[in-house]
């Protein structure tokens, strides 16, 4: 893990991903309404995710489960709470390998670990592709689910004329 502060990973372009270096993230506490709301929004009112009885009755976990995808979503808004491209990202590119290890439950606790796994140039524009690995990790040390995702970011040394870089918070700049 890397032993930089948490804020040298603010606003990283390209050029200032080191691969290797890993960060986390805050926590989160999953709740009861929060499950309830993605349901909601997504459509999805499976009562593996919404019926305590058809739980208790029908399933090991004998509860409701968080959806899978609720978990994914929260590892890219925990991961979007470090503001790691702030304003230096072009695009989500996606997500691969995405294993769903272990349930998460209403009163979970759990935070994000992104490490930094692959990068290169992109072929088709002045940006760079960056793999990271991230994980969902639960309070006992679990990880809840595991993926990678590819995100497009600017370059700083491909930046339009005229355009100014971001200014780097964290990496040295005074505030």
């Amino acid at each position: 893990m890397s032993s930089k502060p948490r804020d040298a990973f603010v606003d990283l372009y390209y050029e200032d991903v080191v691969i290797g270096d890993e960060i986390l993230s805050d926590s989160h506490t999953i709740t009861t309404e929060g499950i309830l709301q993605f349901a909601d929004t997504t459509r999805d009112h499976h009562p593996l995710h919404t019926d305590e009885d058809y739980c208790r009755e029908h399933t090991e976990f004998g509860k409701p489960i968080a959806h899978g995808l609720f978990g994914l979503s929260l590892i890219e808004g925990l991961k979007s709470e470090l503001e790691l491209y702030q304003h230096t990202s072009v695009a989500s590119l996606g997500w691969d390998k995405v294993r769903f290890r272990q349930p998460l439950f209403a009163g979970d606790t759990v935070h994000v670990r992104v490490s930094f796994l692959d990068k290169r140039e992109s072929r088709s524009g002045p940006h760079g592709i960056v793999i990271e690995q991230t994980e969902l990790v639960k309070d006992d040390g679990t990880v809840a689910i595991e993926a990678q995702h590819a995100t497009l970011l600017y370059r700083r040394d491909k930046l339009a004329p005229g355009a100014e870089p971001v200014p780097a918070r964290g990496r040295g700049a005074s505030s």
